[in-house]
């Protein structure tokens, strides 16, 4: 009788096993990461240091331009990048203030307020760029920004994709991975 049952206990049995590791690759965000590591990729700014607050010129309170950004060399097969920008202290959840996405592999510098790549509709209702601009007397936010190496050079998307779209294409495709965090506070 117990041989009968067999097949049966192998498939709950594997399916079990399937369900913890598509657990395992997701994250907080509902966007599915794969639970391999990545390569780092370095990212950084010369208006802000990594963990420092984000000067007021590139937020709603000042010009809103996005920071200038930098990178190191992306390992071999590189053939885009996209970068995610969003505040996981949201009072509402994580709010994205910039995707762009199918950016030329050659490029390792974004100027202050230049757009590369194609945009994203943001979580303001914008394409490009949206400035941190955290409710007045709310706690400081961090600002992530987030570059991923790509294994292609163009994401698959529809005409109009929000940022969540592109982060969850690019994650799909990522070789690298780059992470650099500001903060922000409005009195």
């Amino acid at each position: 009788m117990l041989r009968a049952f067999l097949p049966l206990i192998v498939c709950v049995a594997l399916a079990s096993c399937s369900a913890k590791d598509h657990a395992d690759n997701v994250s907080d965000g509902g966007t599915t990461v794969e639970n391999a590591t990545l390569t780092k990729l370095s990212l950084s700014s010369d208006a802000f240091q990594n963990g420092q607050p984000i000067p007021a010129y590139h937020t709603c309170d000042g010009a809103d331009r996005s920071p200038p950004l930098s990178w190191g060399e992306p390992p071999p097969g590189t053939k885009s990048f996209a970068l995610i920008i969003d505040d996981p202290d949201a009072p509402t959840g994580t709010f994205r203030h910039w995707g762009a996405f199918d950016i030329p592999a050659s490029t390792r510098r974004i100027g202050p307020g230049q757009e590369v790549g194609k945009q994203a509709v943001n979580d303001f209702g914008k394409t490009g760029y949206g400035g941190p601009c955290p409710p007045k007397g709310d706690h400081p936010h961090r600002y992530r920004f987030k570059l991923f190496a790509l294994d292609v050079e163009t994401l698959n998307l529809g005409s109009r994709p929000n940022v969540i779209d592109v982060e969850t294409e690019a994650t799909k495709h990522a070789l690298a991975q780059g992470e650099l965090v500001a903060t922000y506070e409005r009195r």
